[in-house]
């Protein structure tokens, strides 16, 4: 028997981000989402699904699970992920996935190496421990000279730190700030607020709406729903540990300490769940090791 007290699916669920985002009936939410963060010459018009799972080239290679995989009718590749918990090499871990897609243009015989553009779009409901200066919402990544100038503009990572998105309702200007606030927000909602009224919401806020889904799609978001709250306790409960070292140890070292104890615990309760080996290191950046000693 279902549970389920809110009306509208947390879009930051593996179930909820994938059914928005991730099957052909809602496309266009996705196309109208990647096009608020496209320069102009890749708008997106129609994209096709692909499979989302790469296993390699010989037995020995990694695999990749990508949360959505898709290619837009011009060429375009696009990684999109939801990633809930920090990972001690989460940027690494960016580059290998997106080098995927750009091995699979190669081609047999004879082949110039012309190459279509790769995008990798994370969604993070996280920030980055950096020191930047002017912190944003939004980094767009390319490979650069020693000038600061694009040398190579067909590899493109963007990556939408969400916790650094404050703005509220009578405060929304643009098409972007209200998928930012959607993101952020939907589950807390009773209604479809008045400041976000375009057609494509009108779509995402019925799609969201948990009363119109199977039994079955109910249980699975019952089930997603818990794995995110338990990764977010875990999380909280981490940081305010790694805080209380802080305070005795240094800030630097404490923050460390607390990040460490975060994917431990995110691990060990993943692992309690039932969840594979494969997943917990996907969720957490931990190594298989790590992971069997829990």
């Amino acid at each position: 028997m279902s549970t389920l007290k809110d009306k509208y699916i947390n879009p930051l669920t593996d179930f909820g981000f994938k059914k928005l985002f991730g099957t052909e009936p809602n496309k266009d939410l996705l196309i109208d989402f990647l096009n608020q963060l496209l320069p102009k010459q890749h708008l997106i018009k129609d994209l096709s699904y692909r499979q989302n799972d790469h296993k390699g080239y010989t037995p020995y290679d990694r695999s990749a699970s990508f949360d959505i995989k898709c290619k837009s009718t011009s060429g375009e590749q696009f990684i999109v992920e939801m990633q809930k918990a920090k990972q001690q090499y989460f940027k690494d871990r960016s580059v290998y996935y997106s080098s995927f897609p750009v091995q699979e243009q190669g081609k047999k015989g004879t082949w110039d190496f012309k190459l279509t553009p790769v995008y990798t779009v994370a969604v993070l409901d996280f920030t980055f421990d950096d020191e930047r200066e002017k912190p944003s919402i939004v980094q767009q990544v390319q490979l650069k000279n020693q000038d600061c100038e694009v040398f190579f503009d067909k590899l493109n990572y963007i990556f939408i730190e969400l916790p650094r998105f404050t703005k509220k309702q009578d405060e929304l200007e643009t098409t972007f700030d209200k998928w930012l606030y959607i993101l952020r927000h939907l589950s807390d909602l009773n209604d479809r607020p008045k400041a976000i009224q375009e057609r494509v919401f009108k779509k995402l806020f019925k799609a969201a709406e948990i009363a119109n889904y199977t039994p079955e799609e109910k249980e699975e978001y019952e089930g997603s729903l818990k794995k995110y709250r338990d990764i977010q306790n875990s999380i909280n409960t981490a940081d305010r540990e790694g805080e209380k070292r802080g305070l005795i140890k240094g800030r630097k070292e404490g923050i460390k300490e607390g990040r460490k104890l975060a994917e431990l615990s995110i691990a060990k309760t993943l692992k309690d769940n039932g969840f594979s080996i494969d997943m917990i290191q996907k969720s957490t950046g931990l190594s298989k090791e790590e992971i069997e000693k829990l």
